[in-house]
């Protein structure tokens, strides 16, 4: 069997991905759909991901002959990213025992317009931990592609678990991989708890339209309004809507000048001693570099500052809100702020360099980022976002999806939500991060689609969140 095998395009150029992320990103995207094909034996559809340009250079029956030499080598074990440069990305490919080096690149509909398999001198690698397949009894495409993502993500140094929930057409599927602590060769459940981190703001922003939709406060009063006597006399505050604290167009930067100054500060648990006394003496003297509603700066002040506003309308906690006027209704059992002791023991979460972390500790700070959540809890939210409105709840959830800023060059802003159109599909996501986790979570409710990423590790899950809703809004 011939193992040189080559096809190439010449005449690459550099490209303006707008709407579906950043070049890499995107390459990896297309390139996880490629392999997929590959494991699958799909050479029609993997030679639909190519561009007119290649097609025209390299019909089907020599793109056909290319993977039939690749076949009997059965499935792909493993791909690694070698390098990224100029649009042009650099995989190793391995199967049992043989790896490719492939050169990859992309134009800006999401088809490749160059591919090139060369025989690689590098030793396929050992999976560094082992994997837990996907909870489905029958192996299925979806399995495969989630499969071949999990693994890009393991490829990486110090990643940790990965819980994975996909909604295709309405339907549910959950994913677990990894180890919830180091060496206890335990996979994550549906039931596992993680930090998901700015997450939290969406349910902060659901709060904030369940006001609106009683009818206690309007997005675009004033909140000096409903701000102790002593901050009203701050003009600077005065010209700040709810509206804009929700989309971060307040001019509120992301932390205050004094968040590291309060007593008790520590590095590694950041937001746990910083109090209301030490945000009002903030805002008692914040003076606004920027005309509020004109322009974006993401802002964890901003939040502290609209939930410190909710919690004091309801007269609540904002743990107690959220358990209220969210969770109960939608039968989420297992989200909230403080970790209970009792689970404590189990619950590990890892830095950036696969150390262990102190999991995060929230006072005023609470709606930008305390909440913990499981998968099985946060699959019951995003389903929930696709009904039709009928509760003073769905119709306030709904609420937080409405257009209210555009930032420049692609992307909408909702309360909370960031929006994006992929292939004329409006998708909202959000993510989040603390220390040691990692949160991702993207809907296109036209598709009835989305996916939910939790990890107990700093590695950022984004990438392949992206890679999942791309794959998920390009099937039937």
């Amino acid at each position: 069997m011939k193992h040189f095998i080559t096809l190439i395009l010449l005449g690459i150029s550099s490209y303006s991905f707008a709407q579906t992320g950043s070049e890499e990103q995107i390459n990896r995207g297309v390139y996880n759909r490629l392999e997929f094909f590959i494991n699958s034996q799909m050479t029609d559809s993997a030679y639909n991901l190519a561009s007119d340009s290649f097609k025209q250079q390299f019909s089907l029956a020599r793109f056909t002959q290319v993977l039939e030499n690749l076949y009997p080598l059965g499935r792909v074990k493993s791909s690694t990213q070698k390098e990224f440069e100029k649009g042009i990305a650099t995989y190793q490919m391995d199967f049992d025992s043989k790896s490719y080096d492939v050169v990859f690149a992309t134009d800006p509909t999401l088809k490749f317009h160059t591919l090139k398999f060369t025989p690689s001198t590098t030793t396929p690698q050992v999976e560094k931990m082992t994997m837990v397949p996907a909870t489905q009894k029958s192996v299925d495409n979806d399995d495969l592609f989630i499969d071949s993502v999990a693994r890009a993500y393991f490829k990486q140094q110090n990643t940790q678990s990965l819980a994975i929930g996909i909604i295709k057409n309405g339907q549910t599927k959950t994913y677990f991989y990894g180890e919830t602590a180091k060496g206890n060769q335990t996979p994550p459940t549906k039931t596992s708890i993680y930090e998901i981190g700015s997450l939290s703001k969406v349910f902060t922003a659901i709060l904030l339209s369940n006001l609106v939709e009683e009818g206690t406060v309007t997005l675009d009063q004033p909140i000096a309004l409903f701000l102790p006597d002593s901050l009203k006399k701050n003009e600077a505050l005065s010209k700040i809507t709810f509206q804009m604290l929700a989309n971060h167009t307040s001019g509120l930067p992301k932390l205050p000048d004094n968040f590291d100054k309060v007593n008790g500060f520590n590095e590694n648990d950041p937001y746990k001693t910083y109090d209301k006394k030490a945000l009002y003496n903030y805002l008692s003297r914040f003076k606004n570099k920027k005309n509020p509603g004109e322009e974006y700066e993401y802002s964890n002040l901003g939040y502290a500052v609209l939930g410190d506003i909710i919690c004091s309308l309801y007269k609540k906690s904002y743990d107690q809100l959220v358990r209220d006027i969210i969770c109960k209704p939608l039968e989420m059992n297992n989200t909230f702020q403080v970790l209970e002791p009792k689970r404590k023991d189990t619950f590990k979460v890892y830095n950036k360099h696969g150390q262990e972390a102190l999991p995060w500790s929230f006072d005023v700070f609470a709606p930008a980022g305390a909440l913990k959540c499981t998968l099985e809890d946060l699959l019951k939210f995003a389903n929930a976002q696709f009904k039709m409105p009928q509760t003073p709840l769905e119709n306030a959830m709904a609420n937080t999806r409405l257009f209210t800023f555009f930032l420049p060059p692609d992307t909408d802003l909702g309360l909370a939500w960031h929006m994006s159109l992929i292939d004329n599909l409006t998708v909202f996501w959000h993510n989040g991060a603390t220390a040691g986790s990692s949160s991702y979570l993207a809907l296109s409710p036209d598709k009835k689609s989305g996916v939910v990423m939790l990890s107990n590790s700093a590695i950022s899950t984004d990438d392949q969140g992206k890679a999942i809703l791309n794959y998920l809004l390009h099937q039937n």
